[in-house]
């Protein structure tokens, strides 16, 4: 069986983060065109995105546009307008939600299943897979064990999966809280991030639990860079960073930090595993992810389905940083003393959690030794942990460039006939000779073999690196170096052509028509079908009964109390007042959240808890 290809996949918000990620060393890239993108403000025009295909494909490199909304009836020839035009403009997949994907008249242009397909089962990745999905985004909830059953169900079929980044404490695709509350579907890349706001807890007495609200559903980031080989053995051939909202520098840093982690994990089983694009790239700086942005992390349900580790960031949804040192006095001109873990510079970012428990941040607006000058009034008491949000420092060597080579071997030989020829064979695989013939060629009274090279060698503007050069055959021959340079250039862009023909994008696979929808013959609004050919697509297999439309689409709301989210995370368990755990503290329910929202509206939602599942619903009142 030939090696597994294994795939770095780098988000992107506009073309320039894109070719930073690709020259960090992902493998493939995944960005938003200007419409029908789950990140409604990360939307790129089709022209900026063919040019990013030309350099992404120089590597082997793909790009996935992200059409992964769903999609209203007025919308459905738009769609397949876009989708044409990103096929001929070289995108090499489309990572999508709405089965109208499968109906539309489109290019065979290969279709990956989006996360908010909400791929939860083994029986939902097969039924998805024989519609004809080359590759599967699984939902960021499930474990090492459920993972290999998936890959066993599908074993011709590549799974992606998240491993680092900001989390959904919802089942992805399934959240329509944002929707219930405001009007803003998640699903329609207009997510508010409900779950991030500031909650008081009420017990079944609706009694507050804690004396200030908490972010009971605000989730630490995800990182899962040390179970890159167990993901990998499991099954997941796409490795998936979050946060096509971040900017360069997270993109950069992040990126250039799993490229080493993947890199480590494929040489370990070198006969099994191969990286998908070529090149190498140099990095000018030491990726460091606590130096990017990031609530704490968690690896989340990765290795266990009832982890006692913590997942949320209750005290603050924003960047909490590094620890950085503890504070020792306040001094009355407003300087800070700090017992110092590092270095700090003028221009970093602190930050503290103050008295009421509440994160506040501060610029160090001068630095020296461990006594800080902030550049705004605060007052943290002894004691205080410091934590470093923005490294001023790192962010500076972040900004570098980094540089992508392609290893290049050289052969220098001369012809039959009056001539020298080139033969170029690089780490792609791709082959070129290029011949400058009727050149007069005389012995050399001098060796040739150095001078030759440093000529061959002169790569700069290319993307190419040399790896070997051989010219034992011309060493003894003097060559003009006008000559070499110019067989040099010829060949080089030879290379470039003959490449970018060379370039093969996997094509759309068959639907196969017999396949039956695995979950009985209705669909509840959860489903998310917005159109009439998704509903086709449901129909023409095996769905013969009721299929509530989405949430975004229906003028009826037949649920006076809405369930809005589903969780794997359970606030009872993160709270250590578990109901199947013996032993736990006891915390009285139903449980509710209140959030106070813009204007006068507040939100109130009540939390049940499916302990048999051990899974939490959340519904709106």
């Amino acid at each position: 069986m030939p090696p597994r290809h294994i795939e770095l996949l780098s988000p992107a918000r506009n073309a320039d983060i894109a070719r930073a990620a690709i020259d960090c060393g992902a493998d493939a890239v995944y960005i938003g065109a200007d419409r029908f993108g789950a990140r409604a403000a990360a939307g790129n025009p089709v022209d900026e995105i063919a040019a990013l295909c030309d350099y992404a494909h120089r590597f082997d490199a793909r790009i996935y546009a992200t059409l992964n909304t769903i999609i209203y009836e007025n919308e459905l020839r738009d769609a397949e307008r876009l989708a044409t035009s990103l096929w001929r403009d070289g995108v090499d997949a489309l990572i999508v939600q709405d089965m109208a994907m499968l109906r539309l008249d489109l290019p065979p242009i290969a279709l990956h299943a989006s996360t908010q397909c909400d791929i939860r089962t083994p029986e939902k990745a097969r039924f998805l897979a024989q519609l004809g999905f080359s590759q599967l985004v699984l939902p960021r909830e499930l474990t090492l064990d459920e993972i290999r059953a998936v890959k066993e169900a599908v074993p011709d079929t590549a799974l992606e999966a998240f491993v680092h980044g900001a989390l959904c404490v919802s089942y992805s695709g399934d959240c329509q809280a944002s929707y219930f509350a405001g009007g803003r579907s998640a699903n329609r890349g207009e997510c508010a991030q409900i779950c991030r706001l500031p909650f008081t807890l009420l017990d079944g007495d609706d009694r507050p639990v804690d004396s200030i609200p908490r972010h009971y559903l605000s989730l630490r980031d995800l990182r899962r860079a040390g179970s890159i080989l167990p993901m990998m053995d499991a099954g997941i051939s796409s490795f998936k960073i979050e946060g096509r909202l971040k900017d360069e520098a997270y993109v950069k840093n992040v990126t250039a930090f799993y490229r080493h982690a993947v890199d480590e994990a494929i040489a370990a089983a070198p006969d099994i595993y191969r990286r998908s694009s070529a090149g190498q790239s140099e990095i000018p700086f030491t990726p460091a992810l606590e130096k990017s942005f990031n609530r704490g992390f968690t690896s989340y349900f990765l290795d266990e389905a009832r982890p006692t580790t913590k997942m949320a960031s209750m005290r603050t949804p924003k960047s909490q940083g590094e620890p950085v040192g503890k504070v020792v006095r306040t001094r009355p001109d407003g300087s800070i003393d700090v017992s110092l873990l590092t270095r700090l510079a003028n221009g970093d970012g602190l930050g503290y959690f103050n008295a009421a428990g509440l994160f506040s941040g501060f610029r160090a607006n001068r630095v020296d030794g461990s006594r800080i000058f902030p550049a705004s009034r605060v007052t943290p008491t002894p004691g205080t942990v410091l934590y470093r949000n923005s490294d001023t420092a790192f962010e500076r060597e972040v900004s570098r460039p980094a540089i992508r080579t392609i290893w290049l071997d050289m052969r220098l030989r001369p012809t039959s006939t009056d001539g020298i020829a080139i033969d170029l064979t690089d780490e792609r695989g791709t082959s070129v000779t290029t011949i400058a013939r009727d050149i007069p060629l005389s012995a050399a009274r001098t060796p040739q073999a150095d001078a030759q090279r440093r000529v061959l060698a002169k790569l700069g503007g290319t993307i190419y690196r040399v790896r070997d050069i051989d010219n034992r055959a011309t060493s003894g021959i003097f060559i003009p170096a006008s000559i070499l340079t110019a067989l040099r250039r010829d060949a080089i862009a030879l290379l470039d052509r003959n490449a970018k023909i060379n370039y093969r994008r996997e094509p759309r696979r068959k639907e196969d028509p017999q396949v039956v929808w695995p979950s009985g013959t209705t669909l509840s609004r959860h489903a998310n079908v917005a159109n009439t050919l998704a509903e086709k697509v449901y129909r023409d297999h095996g769905v013969t009964g009721k299929i509530e439309p989405a949430a975004e689409t229906s003028t009826i709301r037949s649920e006076a109390e809405p369930t809005v989210m589903t969780t794997r995370y359970c606030l009872r368990r993160e709270l250590g007042a578990c109901l199947r755990t013996p032993g736990c503290a006891s915390l009285k329910g139903p449980l509710k959240l209140v959030a106070d929202m813009s204007g006068e509206r507040r939100l109130m939602l009540r939390l049940d808890f499916d302990c048999a599942a051990c899974r939490m619903h959340v519904v709106k009142l």
